[in-house]
């Protein structure tokens, strides 16, 4: 093995392992090395980026050798737009890398007694799984490495598509998105080139200025399709031609919308989209439950998978009928509905108000009784009195942010101590850090990964604990 320290580039550098995070790594005189844009088997130049005594990250820059086991990524876009990291691997072996970051991470982080893993529940759709997706426009095209310094091209271009990683003023043109079925690309390019031919701006993050700005789409196995289109500012002479045009071409859209997003960012959050055509919200079905979704709505963004976590979440629970079940961050209430079923009565907890008026909605829509949502910080509502009037929990299902729970939320869980808790997380390394806690009064007693995004080094986990005697 070669250094060239001026660089700091290690050349030669066999790809050993999978780390975590779409990271691999290699082992050099002792020191691990966590390499980005490799996969074990490589054989690469690494340019480090960071080095300590014991460790150092570094992006692989020259390729000596390809694993064995790569394929052929199918989009053209791979390793420029970021939203794939692993179209280079076989499915099967994502799935064993991903089993391995929940046990590495439950194991490394949570230091716990943990029972055998389950096998990882994979995606029946390796494609086109995602119901929702959000394009951005833009005035500064990202220029590919060939294209850089060719008079062919040019970085001052309207496109549309998505935020290059690490660059936030430059969009990657995306021509085909393997991620969401037709007619997403569609209505992207559609829109695109109706801007481009009515001279209409596209938006200019750097200077906040432009009337183009972003588009989302969801689109449901229902049938029904929403598309949500956001722009730099109000201009009614220019929208309506724009919008009776895209729904001219693409009848299948059930709900069309606007909003007018005037902020220094993108989020919709303390916005009011506004209806142009349709219902203002479409249906979504998980079994044969049925969801009302508006345009800042959460939901599963992987319709099937998330069906199938949430029936791993549901058998984890134990449910005989006669449980009372709380469910805490329970948003739209997705999945406390979802098992409401096979309980006694179900109790959702979320922060967001939308959301809470969101799941009343949809437990209406599903003619559940039996099921209540309130609105506040769990560690401020689950007290004596709200037991007293609801019921103490048998079950605890919680399914946090990225984040995990809150230390006093997991401070609550051990005060409550029921006798189930189903931790559903879309981060091991956080779940594993609140298992540590709540060790001081449950074992853990199931393991199962749920592979929520082909061709991402996402995963979710669902972790069944039960209060040991005693408690």
């Amino acid at each position: 093995m070669k250094r060239n320290n001026k660089h700091r580039v290690l050349e030669n550098v066999l790809v050993e392992d999978y780390a975590a995070e779409g990271k691999s790594l290699a082992r050099i005189d002792g020191k691990v090395i966590f390499i980005e844009d490799a996969v074990p088997g490589d054989i690469v130049d690494v340019r480090l980026s960071k080095s300590k005594k014991d460790w150092a990250e570094g992006k692989a820059i020259n390729f000596r050798q390809y694993a064995s086991h790569r394929v052929t990524p199918f989009c053209e876009h791979f390793g420029v737009c970021g939203g794939c990291q692993w179209q280079m691997l076989p499915y099967e072996q994502q799935l064993g890398f991903k089993q391995k970051q929940v046990q590495d991470n439950l194991q490394r982080i949570g230091k716990v007694a943990l029972p055998p893993f389950e096998p990882i529940l994979g995606a029946t759709d390796t494609r086109y799984y995602r119901n929702k997706i959000e394009y951005t426009f833009g005035n500064k095209r990202y220029l590919l490495p060939e294209e850089v310094g060719d008079p062919n091209f040019s970085a001052f271009q309207d496109v549309a598509g998505y935020h290059v990683k690490g660059l936030f003023d430059k969009i990657v043109d995306i021509r085909k998105c393997h991620l969401q079925a037709e007619p997403t690309n569609g209505i992207r390019l559609a829109l695109k080139e109706y801007a481009i031919s009515h001279n209409l701006s596209f938006y200019d993050i750097r200077n906040h200025i432009g009337f183009m700005r972003n588009v989302q789409i969801r689109f449901c196995r229902s049938g029904e399709l929403m598309v949500n289109v956001i722009f730099g500012y109000e201009d009614e002479a220019q929208r309506i031609p724009m919008l009776a045009h895209l729904l001219e071409l693409f009848p299948s859209i059930t709900t069309l919308l606007y909003t007018i997003n005037t902020k220094w960012n993108d989020s919709l959050f303390d916005l009011s989209p506004e209806i142009y055509y349709g219902k203002g919200y479409v249906i979504e079905t998980l079994e044969d439950f049925r969801f009302k979704i508006g345009p800042k709505s959460f939901f599963q963004t992987n319709t099937g998978q998330g069906e199938r976590l949430y029936q791993v979440t549901r058998e984890y629970a134990d449910l005989t009928g006669n449980e009372i079940v709380y469910d805490l961050y329970c948003g739209t209430g997705s999945i406390g509905l979802f098992v409401s079923r096979q309980a006694k009565k179900v109790i959702g907890v979320e922060l967001i108000n939308e959301a809470i008026e969101d799941a009343k909605e949809n437990a209406l829509l599903n003619n559940i009784l039996h099921a209540e949502f309130y609105a506040g910080d769990v560690i401020k509502i689950c007290d004596d009195a709200f037991f007293d009037q609801h019921g103490r929990p048998d079950v605890i299902i919680t399914d946090p942010p990225r984040a995990g729970m809150h230390e006093k939320l997991v401070e609550k869980i051990l005060d409550i101590a029921a006798p189930t808790v189903v931790y559903v997380s879309c981060n091991p390394a956080t779940q594993a850090r609140d298992l540590n806690l709540l060790d001081a009064k449950y074992e853990v007693t199931r393991i199962r990964p749920v592979d929520m995004f082909p061709h991402t080094h996402h995963i979710e986990n669902v972790a069944q604990l039960k209060l040991r005697a005693g408690n």
